[in-house]
């Protein structure tokens, strides 16, 4: 969608070469892809279509919730003076008149001496001003207490009320969940499960969003084998895009994974063409270093003015120091350039693509809360001016966060365990046990 950037691409032309002579602090990398990210343009959605996206209007109530005064039970729908007084030993003997359903048709009028089979949901028919459950009567029957109504039209003609009812008991009144005219959702909200359910209560059946940003995920390198396939000499499995592609549904994307790109630049850039058409943002990992087969590094650092540009840059960070984006393609789609080892594509994903799908979302791109912890087993040494980034595991009953593996970016297995990130920051090269640090929680 070409909503989703601000369409200036003369501000694109650059190679980027002189990017790479310095490290970028995390925040002004940050900092710079947000500036270059709009909202996608709102759309009007059926109700289902549109969870996981975010409201673009106020809504309103244009009638009451629930619509009618209604029992809250299945029981009995009768008078307060006719129940006054009510015991096991001297019940009060009511004449039923009818049975009212929800949904049914016209109600029976209570008067007197009377009263109406009412289902739970059912409206309180005229005259009635209370219901009783029907655990409080003998069914309907003429005998003991019953634990379930009778049949339509019921069998004796008579209730027996074991049990007094004040007045508006077990009715849950017109309008005592909303009335009209209430604001009942703000602009901004994320609809789930609850939201659409309101929407659906008071009658809209469809809503203007923004609608949730389709990323396509690709990994890059001839080495990589889809899992469940036989592993060859040099060959390992592709986890990357399945991390990749899962980081971004959590975050609220519609996500596409295409298989591994090998590391051809005409490959690269028939299978970026192919999926541009599909495309709110473009995630690839691997080859984005100084190797001799970084595909991606090659492919896009020589783009033409009309094709878009991408910077890629060296992050005073670990791990993920090596890092692009820029914006490519007709629409100037928002293209990741992830670096390849799994830890770092994953703390990357984190760090700077989940806050830019949530700003395309028009949502506050940050989302991940940060803590202060106590890191009980300290770290031995992180690389001066570089702000490290280690996998951990944070208990929020003690406050106190350990380490989890080594600060290897292949360790796949530790990241699985973790569930916050641990900030050590760049001025530090060592943190002695108990002390306190940031820690990002992941879960």
């Amino acid at each position: 969608m070409s909503s989703s950037t601000d369409g200036t691409a003369a501000a694109e032309v650059h190679d980027g070469r002189d990017l790479e002579d310095r490290l970028w602090p995390v925040e002004e990398h940050l900092a710079d892809i947000l500036g270059k990210i709009r909202p996608l343009e709102p759309i009007e959605l059926q109700l289902l279509d549109a969870q996981g996206c975010v409201l673009v209007e106020d809504i309103t109530a244009p009638a009451a919730l629930p619509p009618f005064d209604n029992s809250s039970m299945d029981g009995y729908a009768v008078r307060v003076a006719d129940v006054e007084g009510a015991t096991e030993e001297f019940p009060a003997v009511l004449t039923v008149v009818g049975d009212v359903a929800a949904g049914g048709g016209e109600p029976p009028v209570v008067g007197p001496g009377e009263a109406a089979r009412i289902m739970t949901g059912a409206p309180l028919p005229p005259g009635a001003e209370a219901v009783v459950p029907v655990e409080w009567t003998d069914g309907g029957t003429g005998g003991g207490p019953a634990t379930a109504m009778t049949g339509p039209g019921g069998d004796s003609g008579e209730v027996r009320v074991h049990r007094p009812a004040g007045a508006r008991a077990h009715v849950r009144a017109r309008g005592s969940d909303v009335t009209a005219g209430d604001l009942v959702l703000r602009a901004g909200t994320v609809l789930g499960p609850a939201q659409i359910g309101l929407l659906a209560a008071i009658g809209r059946a469809t809503v203007t969003v923004r609608p949730r940003p389709r990323v396509v995920v690709m990994s890059t390198g001839s080495e990589l084998v889809p899992p469940g396939e036989r592993l060859g000499p040099g060959l390992i499995h592709d986890s990357n895009s399945f991390v990749l592609t899962a980081c971004a549904r959590d975050a609220g994307a519609l996500a596409y994974r295409v298989g591994a790109v090998g590391d051809e630049p005409e490959t690269l850039r028939a299978a970026l063409e192919d999926q541009l058409v599909r495309a709110d943002a473009v995630v690839t990992s691997g080859g984005v270093s100084v190797g001799a087969y970084d595909v991606v590094k090659e492919t896009l650092s020589g783009l033409t003015a009309e094709e878009g540009s991408v910077a890629f840059r060296r992050l005073a960070m670990q791990p993920g120091k090596p890092q692009g984006f820029g914006r490519i393609g007709p629409d100037r789609t928002p293209l990741f350039a992830l670096p390849g080892n799994p830890v770092s594509s994953y703390v990357s994903f984190e760090l700077f693509v989940r806050p830019a799908l949530r700003a395309l979302m028009g949502l506050e791109p940050v989302d991940r809360r940060t803590v202060r912890a106590v890191c009980t087993d300290g770290i031995e040494s992180s690389p001066k001016g570089r702000r490290q980034y280690l996998r951990g595991r944070h208990d929020p009953a003690t406050g106190r966060v350990t380490t989890v593996g080594g600060a290897g970016s292949h360790l796949v297995k530790a990241l699985a365990e973790a569930n916050a990130l641990i900030v050590v920051p760049e001025d530090t090269t060592g943190v002695e046990p108990g002390a306190e640090l940031d820690v990002v929680l992941l879960d």
